[in-house]
C-alpha cells in the first residue's frame, strides 16, 4: 500500500502529460474524422456539354443531339473560338462536341464520319467522351445490319435506354469504420508516448538516491516493491487504455458496439500492455529524467511515423514498411486497416488478425523477459 500511495503521488505529479496527450488525440483525431466525414461522399453528377452542331438537326445528327443533351448539363456559350476556348480554361465547359456538316449524310453513306472534340481532359471529359463514343459505337453497329436511318434510331435508342441492374451485396458501413481505423490508429501515438513517459518518470523517482536508499533499509523485499510497481503502472496503463475508448465510443458512436469495435477495442488492449513493457524495459535502462522526453519523441512520434499512424501505410514506401515490421506499432495498425474491410466474422477472415494480435504478445513477452534480465543483473551488481 506504501508503494501505491506513492506511486499515485508521482503520478499526480505527472497528470499535466497525460492530459495534454488525451487533447491532442481528441483534437486530431477528431479533426480527421471531420475530414474523413467530407471527403468520403460521392454525388453523381453529369458533364458539362456544349453542342457545336453544323449539320441539320434531323435524323440521326438529330438523335445524336438528343441522347447527349438527355445524358448531360448543357452549356450556353456565345459562338466563337475564342469563347469556346476560354469555356475549357476555366472549365465552364467539360467537353465541346463539334458535329461537322453532312455528318448525316456521311453517316447514311456509311462513311463513318469524325467528330472533332475539345476537353478539359478531366473524369468529367472522359464520361462525355464514353457517352460519345458509345452512341456512336452502337449506332453504326444497327446501321450496318438494317441500312435504315429510322430502324437504326430505334434500335438505338432501345440500346442506350437499357440500365443495369445492381443489386448491393455487401451491408459492410465502411465510412464509419475508416473512422475507427482512423481514431484507434491515432492512439498508437497516445498510448505509446503516455505510457513511456508516465512508467519511465515513475520508475526514475523511485530509482533516486534518497528514495532509493529508504527503499534498501524498509521491510519491503526488492521482488515486492517491483511487483507493486508492476501492478500500479498496469492499472495506470488500463485506466488510460479504458480513457481512451470511452472518448471512441463518444466520438464514433455505436458501431464501437458491433462485432468490428470489439475487436478494436482488444487490439488496442494488446498494444496498450505491449507499450507498457516497452516503457518498464526501458525504464530500467534510463536513469536520467531528463533523457526521458527525447526519448519519448523518438519513440513514439517515430513509429507513428514509419508505421503509418499519421501517414496512410498506402503511401508509405516498401523500404519504410520492411523496417516498420520490426516495432509493435505496424502490427497493431495493420489489424486496425485489416478490420476495416472484413464483413464477416470467420476463422479465413480472423487469421491475419489474430496473427498480427499474436506479434503484439509476443513483443510484450520479450520486453518482459528483458526486462527481468537487466533487472537481475543490476541487483548482482548492486
Amino acid at each position: 500500500m506504501t508503494v501505491f500511495k506513492a506511486f499515485l503521488k508521482v503520478l499526480n505529479r505527472y497528470k499535466g502529460t497525460v492530459i495534454l496527450y488525451t487533447v491532442i488525440l481528441v483534437f486530431f483525431a477528431g479533426f480527421s474524422l471531420k475530414n474523413n466525414e467530407n471527403g468520403t461522399s460521392f454525388v453523381a453528377s453529369k458533364p458539362s456539354i456544349l453542342i457545336v452542331n453544323h449539320d441539320q438537326e434531323e435524323g440521326i445528327t438529330q438523335n445524336l443531339v438528343q441522347y447527349i443533351e438527355k445524358n448531360s448539363e448543357q452549356v450556353n456559350i456565345k459562338d466563337g473560338e475564342y469563347a469556346e476556348d476560354d469555356a475549357i480554361f476555366y472549365r465552364d465547359a467539360n467537353y465541346i462536341i463539334y458535329i461537322p456538316k453532312n455528318f448525316r449524310d456521311d453517316f447514311l453513306q456509311g462513311k463513318n464520319p469524325s467528330i472533332d472534340i475539345k476537353s478539359t481532359g478531366d473524369y468529367q471529359a472522359s464520361l462525355a467522351e464514353m457517352l460519345l463514343n458509345r452512341y456512336l459505337r452502337v449506332a453504326n453497329f444497327y446501321f450496318k445490319i438494317t441500312n435504315s436511318e429510322e430502324e437504326t434510331i430505334q434500335l438505338t435508342e432501345n440500346t442506350l435506354a437499357e440500365q443495369v441492374e445492381i443489386n448491393v451485396t455487401s451491408k459492410l458501413d465502411v465510412n464509419r469504420l475508416e473512422k475507427v481505423a482512423t481514431y484507434y490508429n491515432f492512439t498508437n501515438y497516445c498510448i505509446l508516448a503516455g505510457c513511456i513517459y508516465i512508467v519511465c518518470f515513475i520508475l526514475s523517482s523511485f530509482k533516486e538516491y534518497g528514495v532509493k536508499k529508504r527503499t534498501i533499509i524498509s521491510s519491503t523485499p526488492y521482488a515486492k516493491l517491483n511487483r507493486n510497481l508492476l501492478l500500479s503502472n498496469s492499472l495506470f496503463a488500463i485506466a488510460l487504455w479504458i480513457f481512451y475508448v470511452l472518448i471512441s465510443i463518444f466520438l464514433i458512436g455505436d458501431v464501437m458496439f458491433s462485432m468490428h469495435g470489439l475487436f478494436y477495442i482488444i487490439n488496442s488492449f494488446l498494444f496498450t500492455l505491449c507499450a507498457l513493457t516497452f516503457a518498464f524495459l526501458i525504464g530500467n535502462l534510463l536513469q536520467n529524467k531528463n533523457a526521458i522526453s527525447g526519448l519519448v519523441n523518438v519513440i513514439a512520434l517515430g513509429s507513428s511515423f514509419l508505421c503509418g499512424s499519421f501517414v496512410p501505410m498506402e503511401w508509405l514506401p516498401s523500404s519504410v514498411l520492411t523496417i516498420a515490421h520490426t516495432l509493435p506499432s505496424y502490427w497493431y495498425i495493420k489489424t486496425n486497416e485489416c478490420l476495416k474491410i472484413v464483413e464477416v466474422f470467420d476463422m479465413e477472415t480472423l487469421k491475419p488478425i489474430l496473427f498480427n494480435m499474436g506479434i503484439l504478445l509476443c513483443f510484450s513477452i520479450v520486453f518482459v523477459l528483458i526486462t527481468n534480465i537487466i533487472s537481475s543483473r543490476k541487483r548482482k551488481i548492486g
